[in-house]
Order: C-alpha cells, then sequence, then structure tokens
C-alpha cells in the first residue's frame, strides 16, 4: 500500500479489561527511549469535544441511547481525532498510538449491537478518510474474565472519578459478539491486525509487541514512496 504519511500510526484493541491500555503506555515508552517522538491518544477522547462525548457515552446513567446515535457519537468524537491529532502528527513524522479506533466501533457497534460492519465501515471511509494504521495489536483474551476486571476496576475508581460503567453492565453474549467481530477483523486483515494471547503474563505480551512493532512497523521506516 502506498503510504500517505511520514509517521506511523499504531492502534490497540481488544475488550475492556484485556490490558490494552497498560500495554500501549509500555510501548510508547520503549519507544521514546528509542528516540521517536510519540504520541499517545484515546478512544472517545482526545481532544475537547472527544472527552465530552467520553462522558456521554461511557457513563452508566445514560439511557435510552440508540445504537445508531451511539455509533455517531463515537464517529463524531473519531473524526475530530483525525483531523485535530492523528493527521497532524503523522504528516510531522511522529509515532502516534492510539487506544482504540474504528475497530472498536466494528466490533462493539456493528457487531455487539448486530449493526453489521458496513455501516460502520461507510461512516470510517466518510468522515476519517478511510484512515488505516501501520499496525493494530489485537489483545486476544478471554470474555469473562476481561469484563470481570473492566467491572472491577470501575468499581475501584476514586470517589469524584468519571462513571465509565455503561457497556460494563452488557450481558454476556453482548460481548462475545464484540470477542467474535473482532477475531474477523484479524481474520479478515492478517497484514494489518497483529493478534496476541494477552491472557499470559504481561512481561512476555509487551516483549511481543514490541518485536512485533520494530518488525513489521518501524523496519519499513525506509521504504517510503
Amino acid at each position: 500500500m502506498t503510504r500517505r504519511h511520514p509517521g506511523f500510526f499504531i492502534t490497540f484493541e481488544g475488550l475492556d479489561g484485556c490490558g490494552k491500555s497498560t500495554q500501549s503506555e509500555r510501548l510508547a515508552e520503549v519507544l521514546r527511549a528509542d528516540g521517536y517522538e510519540v504520541i499517545l491518544k484515546r478512544e472517545p477522547g482526545g481532544t475537547p469535544l472527544g472527552e465530552r462525548v467520553r462522558s456521554i457515552v461511557l457513563d452508566s446513567s445514560t439511557s435510552g441511547l440508540s445504537a445508531q446515535a451511539e455509533l455517531a457519537l463515537f464517529f463524531a468524537a473519531r473524526a475530530q481525532q483525525v483531523r485535530e491529532n492523528i493527521l497532524p502528527a503523522l504528516a510531522e513524522g511522529k509515532i502516534i498510538i492510539c487506544d482504540r479506533f474504528t475497530d472498536s466501533s466494528e466490533a462493539y457497534q456493528g457487531g455487539g449491537r448486530q449493526l453489521g460492519s458496513e455501516p460502520v465501515l461507510a461512516l470510517h471511509r466518510a468522515l476519517c478518510d478511510n484512515l488505516q494504521p501501520d499496525l493494530t495489536v489485537l489483545m486476544d483474551s478471554d470474555v469473562a474474565d476481561s469484563v470481570a476486571r473492566a467491572r472491577r476496576r470501575n468499581l475501584s475508581r476514586e470517589a469524584g472519578s468519571a462513571d465509565e460503567n455503561r457497556f460494563e453492565q452488557e450481558n454476556r453474549a453482548f460481548f462475545q459478539r464484540v470477542h467474535d467481530a473482532y477475531n474477523a477483523i484479524a481474520t479478515r486483515e492478517p497484514l494489518r491486525v497483529f493478534k496476541i494471547d494477552a491472557r499470559r503474563p504481561m512481561d512476555v505480551v509487551h516483549a511481543e509487541i514490541v518485536a512485533a512493532v520494530r518488525d513489521r512497523v518501524l523496519s519499513k521506516q525506509a521504504v517510503r514512496s
């Protein structure tokens, strides 16, 4: 594929509680130590608009939100993030690591909410210029264990911190559909998606992610078109 920018775009995906936030932060530390300029972002969020959207779509008190409205809100935040943060950073040759991107919408709204992949991909083409990550790290984990960890994490948040429990209230069938959708994406796009077993010790997973980034992304640094 012809590269559209001099920088590198890496995303982390997976069920809540799989460890992707920790692994994305650890990867950023390694790459900075290697001398790269790295920007770490999350979805939804990363911009003032994105953070306001986050407070709506993740708050457990939000009710009556249709699957279509939920998808639209995620893409509003994403489109702003692409233009405000991601594209400028890539144009400057930086590495941007994002905790979630469009694969999350395809998995959670397309799979979990059963909207299907095509509405998600159509919005991505229309609103995000069909921007594709150079590498997506898919943290594959056990559905029940990941959801339990996410619920414990949110319950242990300090008093006064943001309520982000809305998705954790969904049932096991919802998260199984999300998990299955992620696996379908990995099967469809094996060159972009690096699927890793996140059930293993954190240091083992970290080492394999760093190796994959160096082999599949940074080794291509000299190849420009």
